[in-house]
């Protein structure tokens, strides 16, 4: 993993323990071009994790935004399901 993308990760993980109580709400927020499954990876990245998933197509229907809310266990599983996600080529993490 890239030196940067290493570093944001360890921020992200204090900021999320020091905010938090574990377990807790956590509303992930991402953006994908509407082609192939990508809205499908992304809400299937989430099955099984009792999540409410809304999807908004963009005005031309090139972009989907997604918000993901979803109760997590603790603030690696959230850095571990940005980076599941972050596979999907064109995703942007808000």
């Amino acid at each position: 993993m890239d030196k940067k993308v290493e570093e944001f990760y360890e921020r992200l993980k204090v900021e999320l323990d020091n905010s938090n109580t574990w377990p807790a709400e956590y509303l992930f927020k991402f953006i994908v071009p509407t082609i192939d499954d990508n809205v499908a990876r992304v809400e299937n990245a989430f099955n099984c994790l009792g999540a409410v998933i809304k999807t908004t197509k963009s005005k031309t229907g090139k972009f989907t935004s997604i918000s993901v809310d979803v109760t997590m266990k603790n603030a690696q599983e959230i850095i571990d399901k940005y980076q599941e996600v972050g596979t999907i080529e064109g995703i942007v993490s808000l």
